[in-house]
């Protein structure tokens, strides 16, 4: 038995998403501010814990390591970044584009024990991977009495 995802509003959002697309977002959205800025997608990302750090895996292909921005204040990982559309030098005969273009944004909430002065990341084969280390465990000792 196959089963097969049931979406009745597909259709209707892929126009909407062209519509903004081609008329440059001017519908009447929302009007881009310094809290909500204008996003075109969203790169999908794993986020995963090991016993000495956490690491965030962000699918970023086509994206240069260059135009991608990483912040991490107030608690708050934020990865910023823009995916450039390829220059035509013709028209052609007939085009279907599903790749989106433009910028994206992630913000995680980072954990209690995150080390934000040491976060690293790398960028591989379309995937950026940022490392945000833990601190250290304030290992207990045990103090001895003395008699006085």
């Amino acid at each position: 038995m196959t089963f097969v995802r049931y979406e009745p509003w597909a259709l209707v959002n892929r126009l909407h998403r062209q519509l903004d697309r081609v008329l440059g977002d001017t519908a009447g959205t929302k009007p881009e501010t310094a809290g909500s800025p204008s996003v075109s997608w969203i790169p999908r990302v794993d986020v995963y814990e090991e016993s000495d750090r956490f690491v965030v895996l962000a699918d970023v292909p086509g994206v240069e390591p260059k135009d991608i921005t990483i912040t991490a204040e107030a608690g708050v990982l934020s990865i910023r970044g823009e995916r450039r559309s390829e220059k035509k030098t013709s028209e052609p005969a007939y085009e279907r584009a599903e790749r989106a273009t433009g910028t994206f944004l992630r913000r995680f909430t980072l954990p209690e024990g995150a080390d934000t002065e040491s976060i690293t990341a790398k960028h591989a084969n379309g995937v950026l991977e940022v490392t945000i280390p833990k601190h250290a465990k304030a290992q207990s000792r045990r103090i001895s009495v003395e008699a006085a």
